[in-house]
Order: structure tokens, then sequence, then C-alpha cells
């Protein structure tokens, strides 16, 4: 059957813009690092697509490796352009990465120039794009100078294979010498994803300052905590759970009593508010509008509608603010 967009689509979201560009983002983005990979069943995955952009969530975020098999994800998102949202395209911010393993031999992950190039190449013949939105280098190297880094993503914009460029993962220093190369080299940095949520507030310590000093924007990654903020882990790991699989990216270890104790407190308090956890979790991420956008990942389309949800209630009390920071104390 056709996909014909949800001509409403607009009308809910709200929109922030990235920095001191002129590009707005979605408060809530879509991330395909999970769910979306030659592994998983397509039909799923295209129904979450197709809800997320009838809901307003025009942002669609990849890497190169994101699968699994790394690069499925890209192969059927692109897969996804040609048969369902070719009409749109234009509508859409659509970004990627490189920075991680991806393929064997020296030239297969970090920061050179070499890399990057050959790695978007791969990622927009697999999407079947001719530009990206944003291109991020997803990681910091240390053995491949800064400038080299970041003058492959100049060249890359200059080159017409995206429209801006962002990093990610990199701390408050490494943020601030990116920002002033690129400024150097003519194509300012558009946008960092750090990881950000209650439980991980690292960027607190400097790399939020250094993008407001500059007018960079941000998008959170992993801002339910890869589920332990949703309700999920309220009376421990359940066995379907990533953090009771070998592979999953979030290690048992990381469920502690404590933890658990305080996503039950901070439970309570979302309810008390009328959100679910996971909505609480969000509005709490994009408090202040110090972060541009919150990207979530999903596995089924009623996640994705709880996500959005979110945005009905943004507000947070002071009393509610002091809450949350006594909850969250060591």
């Amino acid at each position: 059957m056709t996909y014909l967009a949800n001509k409403e689509r607009y009308s809910n979201m709200k929109y922030n813009r990235c920095g001191n560009s002129g590009l707005l983002l979605p408060a809530i983005s879509l991330g395909l690092w999970h769910n979306f990979g030659g592994v998983d069943t397509v039909e799923n995955g295209r129904a979450m697509l197709r809800r997320a952009f009838d809901l307003g969530i025009a942002h669609f975020d990849l890497a190169n490796n994101y699968g699994p098999p790394p690069g499925s994800a890209e192969e059927m998102f692109g897969a996804m352009l040609k048969t369902d949202f070719a009409p749109y395209r234009d509508e859409m911010i659509i970004s990627t990465k490189a920075g991680y393993h991806m393929w064997d031999g020296p030239y297969g992950e970090w920061g050179s120039k070499k890399y990057l190039t050959a790695s978007l190449d791969q990622s927009l013949k697999r999407m079947g794009l001719d530009y990206v939105d944003i291109f991020y280098s997803h990681r910091p190297d240390p053995n491949t100078p800064l400038e080299e880094t970041m003058g492959a993503l100049d060249q890359i914009v200059r080159q017409g294979k995206a429209l801006y460029v962002g990093i990610s993962s990199y701390d408050a220093d490494q943020t601030a010498q990116a920002i002033s190369i690129l400024k150097d080299l003519g194509t300012p940095l558009l946008i960092h994803q750090p990881k950000y949520s209650m439980l991980n507030r690292s960027i607190e310590n400097g790399v939020q300052d250094v993008l407001q000093e500059n007018g960079v924007g941000s998008i959170a990654f992993c801002p339910l905590q890869q589920g332990l903020l949703t309700n999920k882990y309220l009376n421990g790991v359940p066995s379907e759970s990533r953090a009771a699989k070998s592979t999953g990216a979030l290690g048992e270890n990381e469920v502690t009593e404590e933890v658990i104790r305080k996503v039950q407190e901070l439970n309570t308090l979302a309810s008390n508010r009328d959100q679910s956890l996971a909505q609480m979790a969000l509005a709490w991420v994009l408090r202040e509008g110090r972060v541009t956008s919150a990207l979530i990942g999903a596995s089924r389309v009623s996640q994705i509608e709880e996500n959005v949800k979110a945005l009905d209630q943004l507000e947070f009390s002071s009393d509610e603010l002091a809450a949350i920071e006594n909850i969250l104390k060591d």
C-alpha cells in the first residue's frame, strides 16, 4: 500500500533551532542504532519509520556500522527512501557517522581523511543518496591530528556530500578545538552528539558550556540510558532486556540495587507529573533549552508514540528539579 504522510505531521511536534544555524531539528529525533538491521523485521522497521514521520519526527540518525550486520540499517533505510519516502526526502534531515570499526585493515576505523571519506561514500551508496544532511566524526581519534579529521569534514561539505558536519563523544577541550579549526576552515560545526541522561551527566562538566558559548547545537543520545529510565527495570533485570544479553550495550553490572532505587523514586515523581518515567526523562534532557533534540531508539511503534508525548509536559517546577537532584545525588 502506498504511503501517504499525515498532513498534520508538523502541527504538534516542537522544533528547535540548532545553535546559531538556520536549521531546525525536531525535539525528538529517531535513531536507527538497533532494530533496523538485517536481522530485524522489515515491516516493523517500516511501521516505526512511517509513524515517526507522521508524528513530525523529520530527523533520522544513522551510522555506517548500525545493524547488525554493519551497514544494514543504512541499507534498510535506503530501501524505505525508495519505496515509502521518495516524495519526502527534502522534508527530512538524514545523518550518518563514521569513526568506529567498519572494515578490516588500517583504514577501516577512527578519524583519518581516508576512512571518513571512503565511509561516507559507502553510506551514500547504501542509502541511495547524493548527500546527507549531517555527517559526524563518530569519536575522537587519539592518533590522528584533529586538523586532519576536521579537514576531512570541511572537504566533505565542499564536495557536496554533506550539508552540515558534527562530532560525537568529544570532550570539552576536543570540542573547543574542533570548533576553532572548522571556523578557520569556513565550515562551522553545526552539532555535537553526546551521551546524556539523568544517569550520565558528564557533558555538564564543560561540554555544554563550550557549545553554548560557540552557538553549536546538541543532540543527546541514550537519553533513556539504554532503557534504564523506562518502566522496564523497575523490578530488576527482565530476561529479554539488553542488560540480560551478553551482547547487549547495557551491562547487568550497570543495573545495581542503588540504580534501581533511584529509578523507582524517579518513576514516582514522574507519576505525580502525569508522565511515564521515559517521558519525564526526555523532558528533563530537553529542559532549559540547552539540548536541541533528544535522540530516541525504539523497537515498536508504541514506544515512539509514548516518547513523543513527553513534549506535552516539558516544564519543571523548582521543587521538581530539586527533588530530581536529591534522587540522583551520590
